[in-house]
């Protein structure tokens, strides 16, 4: 009876353990999760290929707004977030020159004229109901060679939006570029609350990082690559604790979680 108390002891555990798990932590989930979130494009029809940075993303601000020195913390703690989740150099450049990555810091009145300007495409025009933007520009390898983040500061702040529109833009900028309802939580889903990454998030960043992971792969190219991946991070407890060392940052302190 001892033993047989023991077992069911142990049952109960693992039975408890499976019930903990998240949806999003399944491997057949996050599988889907990028192919929705980094195979498509929110104004694109039809399934996309892989687009990642292959060289260091050097990145540039421009202010037309007040608060410059908090935007400029906000925007480097996102940055320093997003290197130690991908393992790519991420870092400042020394001159718009040298940069590859424009994110300005703009107005309601003037982010027409910015999107335009920083884009090279003088009729581009923000969706109607857009809080702020971003566009990238490929090479022939579908490699990303060029980014820009427009963010018009007073609307962002009006829809309380100022630090969903840096993470989320910048990380998207990053070669995840499809908004959906079918990811969650994460900040590709307008419904998740938070406005910081979720493990969710990291993981896809991980994935599409993954040195295996080529521009210009499609999706029957990436999912074995994937699928040893994510069995792999599943054993070492990588998905698990997504969770937990996502909120590791100094954004995620700044702003009191």
């Amino acid at each position: 009876m001892i033993k047989v108390g023991l077992w069911c002891a142990v049952l109960l555990l693992l039975c408890g353990s499976a019930m903990a798990e998240e949806a999003w932590q399944s491997p057949e989930y996050l599988q889907q999760a990028f192919v929705e979130v980094a195979l498509h494009s929110e104004y694109v029809a039809g399934e996309q290929t892989v687009r990642k940075w292959q060289q260091p993303v050097k990145v540039w601000l421009e202010h037309h707004a007040d608060q410059t020195d908090q935007h400029t913390e906000l925007t480097r703690y996102h940055l320093q977030h997003l290197s130690k989740i991908t393992g790519h150099p991420i870092l400042f450049a020394r001159s718009r020159e040298e940069a590859n990555f424009i994110v300005v810091f703009s107005h309601l009145q003037l982010w027409r004229n910015d999107i335009a300007l920083v884009s090279g495409r003088l009729t581009l025009k923000p969706p109607a109901d857009a809080i702020c933007m971003f566009g990238v520009t490929l090479d022939a390898q579908q490699a990303i060679k060029r980014a820009w983040v427009v963010i018009p500061v007073d609307h962002a702040q009006e829809h309380r939006s100022l630090v969903s529109c840096i993470v989320e833009e910048i990380t998207q900028a990053m070669g995840l570029p499809n908004d959906s309802d079918k990811v969650y939580p994460s900040v590709f889903n307008d419904k998740t609350p938070e406005s910081l990454l979720t493990g969710l998030d990291a993981l896809l960043l991980k994935m599409l990082y993954l040195p295996a992971i080529k521009p210009g792969m499609r999706a029957a190219q990436v999912q074995p690559i994937l699928a040893r991946q994510l069995q792999q991070w599943q054993s070492d407890g990588t998905i698990q604790h997504a969770e937990k060392n996502v909120r590791q940052s100094e954004l995620y302190e700044m702003m009191g979680f």
